[in-house]
């Protein structure tokens, strides 16, 4: 791909024109080759993929249109990267939980388990549940973000005498609505 610099002539244009392609990204305008024709047929796989990309250029496109969201991804974008980059980039990637410490939790009301989840934007949301060993929801609701951004802190508010053979369950959501979930064992 051939950077232009300065030049009158192609300053500013964009499209096909007999085999080369002009783009303009971040004020300077690009020349590069017109990519060749696929003919084969795509693999199903390849198919999820596309049909992903186009859910991601539709959140791109409704998130820009949205002043405060646009705002909020411009804030995180780097050079040469606008706000719908930044929105279809996060469409592209799920949150994550990386830990559920569950050293803290006593079962009494006011302990507390950390959860650390993250996202290549934002997490949204982190709900936790605790349920019996045969299933029973004891407790649920929203854990708190901690000065360590990555960090959230659910407080029990619920009696629970024998926490033995129980679980955790967390939910991490993003600001696209990707959800996460992991469970640990008590």
């Amino acid at each position: 791909m051939v950077k232009i610099k300065k030049n009158i002539v192609t300053r500013g244009f964009s499209g096909k024109l007999e085999g080369i392609v002009f783009r303009v990204k971040a004020g300077k305008t690009y020349v590069a080759s017109a990519p060749e024709k696929k003919t084969r047929e795509l693999s199903q796989a390849q198919q999820e993929h596309k049909k992903t990309f186009q859910e991601a250029i539709l959140y791109g496109k409704g998130a820009i249109a949205d002043p405060v969201t646009k705002a909020q991804y411009q804030e995180v974008a780097e050079e040469g990267q606008s706000a719908y980059n930044v929105a279809v980039a996060d469409f592209l990637n799920a949150p994550s939980i990386e830990e559920i410490d569950v050293s803290k939790y006593t079962g009494l009301p006011g302990s507390t388990i950390t959860v650390s989840a993250m996202d290549d934007f934002k997490v949204a949301e982190v709900q936790v549940a605790i349920y019996t060993s045969d299933g029973s929801l004891i407790e649920s609701g929203a854990a708190v973000q901690q000065s360590q951004l990555e960090k959230w802190l659910y407080t029990a508010t619920e009696s629970n005498g024998d926490v033995a053979g129980e679980k955790v369950v967390v939910r991490v959501s993003d600001i696209p609505g990707h959800l996460t979930q992991l469970e640990s064992n008590l």
